[in-house]
This record gives structure tokens, sequence and C-alpha cells, in this order.
């Protein structure tokens, strides 16, 4: 309210200079402003409240024309009884006593619809930026949700090893506590570590890429416990670099699709796994051996794997899978960004 007092105190200092111009009459050009003031302030109103709000914001462009064209029509019907009001009251119909200034419709129009003109532009200005605004936070509202769901999805998508597993893991350590076998201190250890991996260490946006690979030598170990004789594995490392980060749990899962879905030929499950550096780029290779084609459960399996990297690397990445009757092939290449 203040503000307003200013302002309309600053206009009207305006208006006694404006028409005091060649005027040396200040009593007039001093009753003259005053009597343009509630027509200024009124017309102004109407188009800063109404007008503008109602109508031109809300893109209701021929009311706007209209009613703005109604406010023209009075606004001016009343800058013509001003001049009249000079003329008439001020002056005693003497045109020589008016201030030369008031005697023009033109001009005094002119003063009245600068002003007019001037606060409807800081009107739509604010206006403009209050929607600006208000669209900046409605995105950013957006995109927290967006960020939300990703998580979400990222922290459902993360937990790839089958529940098979762990059961399987923990019916072989029964049996071999049973036989009190000298394996069995070995395998709790590296059930342990895998297990902290999947539960806390996941979490984690990044961790070491050797991380990952001690990890999935740990996830071999245990399936070498539990196939005995009846598996074949190779897992080969080259090139890793030290400080070469990867998203947590994004090779293990191929390693465990292997294992569960990977098929025994002539008695053994062959898998064959390599896994190199070049510069940024990761090149990971897997196949097992494939008899049975089980194309609907690998699918759903691989399915999640796929959306996972589309989410963290998006076009970062090339994945490759070929299933036969005979092998089941994996080729990934990611591109890392340091």
């Amino acid at each position: 309210m203040l503000l307003h007092v200013i302002f309309w105190y600053g206009v009207l200092l305006f208006y006694t200079y404006f028409f005091g111009v060649d005027s040396s009459d200040f009593s007039y050009v001093k009753s003259f402003s005053f009597f343009l003031m509630p027509i200024t302030i009124a017309t102004t109103y109407v188009f800063i409240y109404k007008l503008i709000p109602d109508y031109l914001i809300t893109k209701r462009y021929f009311l706007f024309g209209l009613y703005s064209l109604y406010t023209f029509i009075i606004s001016a019907y009343l800058i013509v009884i001003s001049v009249f009001y000079g003329l008439v009251y001020l002056s005693n119909f003497e045109e020589s006593n008016m201030a030369p200034i008031s005697k023009s419709l033109l001009f005094v129009g002119i003063a009245v619809y600068l002003v007019v003109i001037i606060v409807s532009a800081f009107k739509l200005l604010k206006l403009n930026l209050k929607h600006a605004e208000d669209t900046k936070k409605l995105e950013t509202k957006i995109l927290e949700t967006q960020l939300k769901l990703k998580e979400q999805e990222l922290n459902y998508l993360k937990m790839q090893i089958h529940p098979h597993f762990l059961f399987n893991t923990l019916n072989t350590m029964y049996g071999f506590a049973l036989k009190k076998a000298d394996e069995t201190p070995e395998m709790i250890l590296k059930l342990s570590n895998l297990l902290d991996y999947l539960l806390y260490q996941v979490d984690k946006p990044f961790v070491a890429l050797q991380d990952e690979i001690n990890h999935i030598n740990d996830y071999i170990e245990l399936e070498k416990m539990r196939f005995n004789d009846t598996l074949q594995i190779h897992f080969k490392t080259e090139n890793i670099l030290e400080d070469m980060q990867i998203a947590p749990m994004l090779l293990l899962p191929f390693v465990e699709n292997s294992f569960k879905h990977g098929s025994l030929k002539k008695g053994v499950l062959q898998v064959n796994i390599q896994l190199r550096c070049e510069g940024n780029h990761i090149v990971f290779k897997i196949e097992n051996t494939n008899t049975n084609n089980e194309t609907s459960e690998k699918g759903i399996g691989l399915e999640n794997i796929k959306k996972r990297l589309d989410l963290l690397y998006k076009a970062a990445y090339q994945l490759k899978i070929d299933d036969t009757t005979e092998l089941f092939k994996v080729h990934l290449e990611l591109d890392i960004t340091p």
C-alpha cells in the first residue's frame, strides 16, 4: 500500500511538472493535476487488476479487446471533461488563462495513457516472471518425482540375484556342516561378503570395478562348491584400472543368469567370462552352455538388466545377446565417464 501511495505521489509530481510547462499559474496546474489523478488511477487499476489478469493472461483476447475499448471510451470521455473543467472552473472560460499543454486533448490523453501503459507493462512483466517461477517450480517438482521414480526402479532392478541362489547355497552349507566339511567356514565367509555387498554396498551410486570383480569371484566360488565336478568356469580379466568405477551389481546379474539358466552339456555346465578395460571403455563377455532354450524366463531377467542400463548409462552402452541351442552369449560394451 505504501508503495502505491509513493508511486501515485510521483505521478502527481509528474503531472504538475508536465502541465506547468510555459505556465506561471501553479494553482491552476495543481488543481488540474489533482482532477486527472482519479481518472488515471481508475483506468490503471482496471487494466492491472481486471483486464490483464482475467482476460489477457488467460488468453481471452476478444473480451480483453472489447473491455479495453470500453475502458478507453470511458476514460477518454473523462479526459474531455477534465479539459472542460480546466476551461470552465479553473480559467473562467478564458482559454488564455489555461496552462498551454492542458488545452490539448492529445497531450492530456498522452499523459494519462502513458502512466497506464507503463504500469500495465510492469504488471505484465511481474505476471510473466511469476508464471516463469511457477513453471520452474512445477518442472522441478516433476523432475524430483521422476528422479524418485527412477531411484525406486533402480533399487528394485539392483536386486537381480535370484532368491533360489541363497536357498541353494544355504542348503549346500547345511550339507557341508552335517559332514563337517572343511569348506564350510570359507563358504560362510564368502556368502557373508556377498550378502554385505548386496545389502549395503549396492546403495552406493558407484563402486570400484575391482570390488565388482571380487564379488563375482566370491559368487563363482560359492557356485563351484554347489556344482562340484559338474562345473567348468573360466573368468579372465585384463587391464583392470584401479580408479575405474561402475554402478554396483551391474555385471553380477549376468553371471547369476548364466548359472540360473545355463544347462549341463555332457554332465558339465561350462561358463566362460572375459572382462577387460580399454581406456574408459569396458568390454564384458560371458557365455554358457545352453541346451534348453528358456527364452521367457531369460527374457524377464535380462529385460530388467537392460532397463537398469538404460537408466544409468542411456546411450553409453551396447548390449548384444546371442541365444542358440548350444551357447548363450552376452556381449556388453560400456563407456565410463571419468
